[in-house]
């Protein structure tokens, strides 16, 4: 067992002893178990797998972030995080479509964004999507 604590900008977003962790490393997705060595990794999009102390598996999207682990306490600092149990799949498509539009208009020359913004956007809306409709 080992503390887990995840942290957005705005909340201490879950905090909890878990039994294990999957998480969506730049190089792959990383596991974690009680008494990991030392690490430090930056995140992509993706899914966390997060096993409780009862053995409830639970699933989350997490946005662009790092995680540190040390002594038997990982943290996760990332931009969002979401249980895939709470996303609004509605919202994420809307998301979606709107990136999409906005990344077409940016390489056609009608819209000055931030191209990298944008696809950054797309794929966090795609994550969320595919989090939400994964059979758990």
């Amino acid at each position: 067992m080992f503390r887990l604590s995840i942290v957005t900008p705005e909340q201490v977003f879950f905090e909890e002893d878990i039994q294990s962790l999957v998480v969506p490393g730049t190089e792959g997705y990383l596991g974690v178990l009680s008494n990991h060595a030392p690490l430090i990794s930056a995140l992509k999009p993706g899914r966390v797998e997060i096993r409780d102390v009862e053995e409830k598996v639970h699933f989350l999207s997490v946005t662009n972030g790092f995680i540190e682990v040390s002594k038997n306490v990982a943290t996760i600092l990332c931009e969002a995080a979401e249980f895939a149990t709470e996303i609004d799949i509605e919202r994420a498509e809307k998301a979606k479509a709107l990136a999409e539009g906005n990344i077409k208009k940016v390489l056609d020359g009608s819209l000055e964004f931030d191209l990298d913004a944008e696809k950054a956007a797309l794929e966090r809306a795609k994550n969320r999507i595919r989090i939400a409709k994964e059979k758990h």
